[in-house]
Parts: structure tokens; C-alpha cells; sequence
């Protein structure tokens, strides 16, 4: 049991004895990132991903041993760099869905962003300051969410929910309702941060760099073990002194940043504003965490997981075209492959607690 998980049974235990709140929030105030995690990374790592990332390993096999075509490595990278959108919310919404809180929004935030960065570059603002201009936009959206949850006292899922649609009629208000065009696509921003630097997307540079930072993130500091604290018993870590608000606020922030991060590298690829792009981005998103092994109940999270669930969903779009289904089937089948994967991995974490 780890230090996090111990402060919060003690809290439990407290309150029912009705004292030793200041005890607690001395224990909490002591927790080092190192003294949270009792097992080595590598090894919990492997444990908590591995059944996601097996459900991916089968799934490109699956669809490569009929059709070889598709383990070209151009289409593999193309198939990744369709993923890299919702990967990146999805690396958000882990700590926002890890705290027992829902980020809706993320689409409107998406596409909102998009057209504030292509109207600031329209402008005549060079690209590169547009971004961060674009990060600014998510920061201040999600801590927008996080303030109205917490002022109205409501759900975030609710909150998020009317959010989504405030924030794409904003876009779609600030965009005219039509794509934004007559971008200096010569730039470097569109040209580097649109293409494929050492044969890669850039998209894909960015992404394994978020995928690296936010795991730390979340597995090694304060922050992450707050956000786990609360997910896992909201009262109790409150009760111990953790500060809920101001996570909160946090969590629901990174969600924006993620999300603006998202929007900037779509600007730089599409080389246009489309305010209607990001359409039911947040329920794939959300999937594709809940793929990744982070529950609804909170309490835990896997950014590694999140990302290999957003890429499930891109390899089971791609592998459909192989397959030559019918466009009317797509949601079915991708329906259908999602249940399958979340089904495996859940089999196969009740599997390794039993032999533990």
C-alpha cells in the first residue's frame, strides 16, 4: 500500500473517530513523488498496459496477415497520425476522468482554439506566436469548466456538456460559420510542424513527448497523487487536507492545454480554421481512455493506455477500409471492437490480480 493510499484509509478511519484531520494533513504534506510508488515503474507499467497493448498488437495482425498493404510503413504512420487529435485529449482527460470528473468540452475547446489561431494568423500574427496564444485559449476554457462545477456545485458532466456547445458556438460565431482560409502555408510552422521531420509527423514527435511527461506526471508527482486521492475517495481526501478545489482546477486545465495542443497541430497540418471540425471528438476521447483501462469510478489512470486505446480506434477506421465495409456499418463495427477490447483487457487485469 502506498503512502497516498494509506493517508486516505487513515482519513476514512478518522472520521468515523471524529478526530486527526491536522495528523493527516501533516502525513499528506510529507509525501514524496518516490515514496508513492512502492513497486518499480517498468514492472507496474507492463502490468497495468499490457492487456491494452496486446488488444492493439492483435488487432494490427489481425487486418495485416489478409491485407499486407496495410503494415506499409507509410500507412502504419498514417494511421497513427490520425490518432494524434484524440490521443492528446485523451492524455488530458485520464486526469480529469482519474479525479471522478468528465471533461465533455473538449470538442468545442478543439475547435474554438482552431479558429482563434487561424483568425490571429489571418491577421497577420506570425504563426508561431499564435500558439501559444491557441494553449493560453485551452488553459483559460478549462479552468473556466472548473470554476462553474465548482461555483454552481454541479456535475462536471453537466457543466461540460453546456461548455461544448457554448464553446463551439463561439468558434463557429468568430469563424462566420465558414472555414477560415488565405494562410501563409509557406511558413515554417505549416511546412515543419505540418510535415514530417525525419520521416516522421511532427504530430507524432509531440505526442510521444506529451505521452512521456504526462505519465510522470501522473505516476511520480504530487499532483498525480492527489488526482488518484480524490478519484479514489473524494470525502476522505478532503477530510485529510487535499486540496480538491485547486486540483480540480488543474485537472480540468490540463484538459484544455491538451486539447489547444490538439487544435494547433491540426491548424499546422489542415493549413485552415474549420470550425467544424471536432465533432463528437470528446466521446472518442473518453472511449478511448476507458479502452486504456482508466474507469469512470476514478481513482486510477493510464495516459500509455489512453493512447493505445485512441489508436485502436484509428486502427479499427483504417482496417475497415481494407475490409471494404460498408460506410453505414463503420459505427457498428468500431462499436462492436471497442466492447471486445474493453472486455480483453478487463479479463486480463482480473486474471493478473488473481495470480498476485
Amino acid at each position: 500500500m502506498t503512502e497516498t493510499e494509506r493517508a486516505v484509509d487513515d482519513a476514512e478511519r478518522a472520521r468515523e473517530q471524529g478526530g486527526g484531520q491536522g495528523r493527516l494533513t501533516r502525513r499528506w504534506r510529507r509525501l514524496r513523488p518516490s515514496a508513492r510508488a512502492s513497486e518499480p515503474v517498468p514492472r507496474r507499467w507492463v502490468r497495468d498496459e499490457f492487456g491494452v497493448l496486446l488488444v492493439l498488437g492483435l488487432l494490427i495482425a489481425g487486418i495485416g496477415i489478409p491485407y499486407p498493404d496495410f503494415l506499409d510503413t507509410n500507412n502504419l504512420l498514417s494511421t497513427a497520425h490520425n490518432s494524434v487529435y484524440i490521443s492528446l485529449m485523451a492524455c488530458g482527460m485520464v486526469f480529469a476522468l482519474s479525479m471522478r470528473e468528465v471533461d465533455l468540452s473538449v470538442g468545442g475547446t478543439y475547435a474554438m482554439c482552431l479558429v482563434v489561431g487561424a483568425l490571429l494568423i489571418r491577421d497577420g500574427t506570425a504563426p508561431w506566436l499564435a500558439v501559444p496564444v491557441m494553449l493560453a485559449t485551452g488553459i483559460a476554457l478549462g479552468v473556466f469548466n472548473a470554476l462553474v462545477t465548482t461555483l454552481l456545485a454541479l456535475p462536471s458532466f453537466i457543466v461540460t456538456l453546456g461548455t461544448l456547445m457554448l464553446f463551439r458556438g463561439v468558434g463557429l460565431a468568430l469563424a462566420d460559420g465558414k472555414q477560415i482560409t488565405d494562410l501563409p502555408l509557406n511558413d515554417s510552422f505549416f511546412t515543419f510542424a505540418g510535415g514530417d521531420p525525419g520521416g516522421v509527423p511532427f504530430a507524432l514527435w509531440v505526442l510521444l513527448a506529451v505521452i512521456v511527461v504526462l505519465t510522470v506526471v501522473l505516476s511520480r508527482t504530487r499532483f498525480g497523487a492527489r488526482v488518484r486521492a480524490i478519484g479514489s475517495n473524494p470525502d476522505a481526501a478532503a477530510f485529510s487536507g487535499i486540496p480538491v478545489v485547486r486540483t480540480r482546477i488543474q485537472a480540468l486545465a490540463l484538459s484544455g492545454l491538451t486539447t489547444a495542443c490538439a487544435a494547433a497541430l491540426a491548424l499546422a497540418f489542415y493549413g485552415a480554421g474549420d470550425p467544424t471540425l471536432g465533432q463528437g471528438y470528446e466521446l472518442q476521447a473518453i472511449a478511448a481512455c476507458i479502452i486504456g483501462g482508466t474507469p469512470l469510478a476514478g481513482g486510477r489512470g493510464s495516459v500509455v493506455g489512453a493512447v493505445a486505446g485512441a489508436m485502436i480506434l484509428s486502427v479499427v477506421a483504417s482496417g475497415l477500409v481494407f475490409f471494404e465495409v460498408p460506410i453505414n456499418w463503420t459505427s457498428f463495427a468500431t462499436g462492436g471492437v471497442i466492447l471486445v477490447a474493453v472486455a480483453a483487457d478487463s479479463a486480463l487485469r482480473r486474471t493478473g490480480r488473481r495470480r498476485r
